[in-house]
């Protein structure tokens, strides 16, 4: 019964389980490289920015207006076959407005100003530009962007790993024969991914007076890179 007893205890005990770590000693000089690949390819996704400013004497009545201006933006989005995820409200600014009079060198107040913006994601490029507009027909005041990006990158990042490698290894080769060593063996590899087309970033804001014209869009190609930090040790 003891001997039942202190395995149970035992058994109740919370073991502690360290991870392996595992060193791979060089006895021969090493190669330490940086090595990065970029994938060029077109994008299939884009990402722009749009939104409705408005005034009034008050601030409530500047935030009615304003709400009902983007209510009709977003539910035309939506007409157009944009999905609830890809339409994501990204800030709204209500400020009190002034005019500094010469005369009395003083500012007076006008009233208060709204801005609503709202981010779109589109997944289909060949309609970017329909449908910004149609934005602005139906009252946006502003666009920002767009940004195009990849939606999965994954096959190309597989892709730029395997050729960074092989760059790599041929590049330790180079080294190692010019040293007085017949090849190399790789000790360690550590990745760093990043994708070099452009993100969201502050931009000129464009003000439409008017109905907006078709608007020209040339998506070009962006990039996605790898880069690998490489430790390889010289052999005979």
């Amino acid at each position: 019964m003891m001997l039942y007893a202190a395995a149970a205890i035992a058994a109740m005990v919370p073991v502690a389980v360290s991870a392996a770590e595992i060193h791979i000693e060089a006895k021969n000089p090493v190669v330490e490289l940086s090595v990065s690949e970029v994938i060029e390819t077109a994008p299939d996704t884009a990402t722009f920015s749009t939104g409705v400013e408005t005034s009034a004497p008050t601030a409530s009545a500047a935030l009615r207006q304003n709400s009902a201006e983007v209510a009709k933006v977003i539910a035309q989005l939506r007409k157009l076959g944009i999905a609830e995820k890809d339409i994501q409200t990204s800030g709204i600014n209500l400020n009190a407005e002034y005019e500094y009079i010469q005369a009395t060198q003083k500012n007076q107040f006008k009233g208060y100003r709204v801005s609503n913006q709202v981010q779109v994601k589109i997944r289909d490029i060949a309609k970017l530009g329909a449908i910004m507009d149609s934005v602005v027909v139906l009252g946006a005041t502003n666009i920002n962007g767009p940004w195009f990006s990849i939606n999965d990158d994954s096959a190309l990042k597989i892709e730029a790993r395997a050729r960074a490698l092989a760059n790599g290894q041929a590049q330790a080769e180079s080294y190692a024969k010019a040293s007085g060593y017949s090849s190399v063996r790789l000790l360690s590899v550590a990745e760093g991914i990043s994708g070099r087309s452009p993100g969201p970033r502050p931009m000129m804001k464009q003000t439409f007076d008017v109905e907006a014209s078709s608007v020209p869009i040339a998506p070009g190609q962006i990039g996605t890179a790898v880069v690998l930090s490489l430790q390889y040790e010289m052999v005979r």
